[in-house]
Order: C-alpha cells, then structure tokens, then sequence
C-alpha cells in the first residue's frame, strides 16, 4: 500500500522524482537511528558507521541542510583512492564501504531511492561502490543500485557514484 505521507519535502526539479515507501513494509533505517551531524556527516547507531551525507564529490551546506557541487562517478581504482585521500568533515580515515556496510543504508520499504531520504541527500537512482570484489571474477565489483536497492556486480572499469564511510570511535 502506497503511503502519501512519506513524501518529504522537494524542491521543484526534485518533484520529478519522489520517493515511494510503502507503509506494509516494515521500515529499516528510521530516522531514530540516525544522528545528523553540522560537518555533512551521519552517524548509524545500530553499526558505529559515519557516512558522508552527500555522494562523493559534492559538499554539504548546513545552513541549507543540502547537498551542493556535482557527484562525481569513478571507476573502482579511482574509489579507492579518493576514500585514501578523503578528509571530509576533518576526517582521515575514511574508506569504500564493503557490501554489508552498503547494504546496511538501504531502506527496503521505500524505493527511487531506496534510501532514508532525512540522513542521506543528494542519492542519484543509480550504482554506488562497495570495496567488495567478485568472488570468480577479481575484475568486477559488488554495487548496490539505490533505485530499487538491488545489488549486482560491475566492471571494476565503470564509473559508478560513491558514499564513503568510517567506523565512529
């Protein structure tokens, strides 16, 4: 069943695409579990994970509470690095998310996106990087399309989006 509450508020061009959550599916990634903080991060209660707010590549204005610049897609190597050389927020240590880490975002109740909408901005309707290679084939990586919150392996030479991640300490 569709439930018309769960639409957030959308700016004009963002109305185009509006999530769907449905109300007979349990919610997996309330927004009690999520503390939001002022440097463009989020912190999970339920795994010690803090996670950018935004994809990759653009930066967070807490006066707006949005998501500014453009996200960047890069082939897994470049993902790689770009976690390496992060210090978003004045954070150093901030890595690709393995596939358990990623999947742990999704929200399965909802879709396009299949994300909780109030802890992550910004989510395209498309793939994003886990650190997980294929198991028989090494040149592929595991993604999770947040779309529809399906996972999948791709070419490790595909640009795809990114979120990063760290453990909280």
């Amino acid at each position: 069943m569709f439930n018309h509450s769960t639409y957030r508020n959308r700016s004009a061009i963002e109305l185009c695409r509006a999530q769907v959550c449905y109300s007979a599916v349990t919610e997996t990634t309330p927004d009690s579990r999520f503390t939001i903080n002022e440097d463009g991060t989020v912190s999970d209660s339920e795994t010690g994970l803090m996670w950018q707010r935004c994809t990759f590549g653009q930066s967070y204005d807490s006066d707006t509470d949005t998501c500014e610049g453009t996200s960047q897609q890069l082939t897994w190597g470049e993902a790689l690095r770009g976690a390496e050389n992060a210090t978003f927020a004045d954070y150093t240590d901030w890595h690709v998310p393995n596939v358990k880490e990623l999947a742990s975002i999704l929200e399965h109740s909802c879709v396009q996106p299949s994300i909780n909408e109030t802890a992550f901005l910004s989510t395209k309707l498309q793939n994003y990087w886990s650190s997980t290679s294929g198991i028989s084939r090494t040149d592929l990586a595991w993604v999770y399309q947040f779309d529809k919150g399906i996972n999948s392996l791709h070419a490790k030479t595909s640009d795809v989006y990114l979120r990063l991640v760290r453990y909280e300490k």
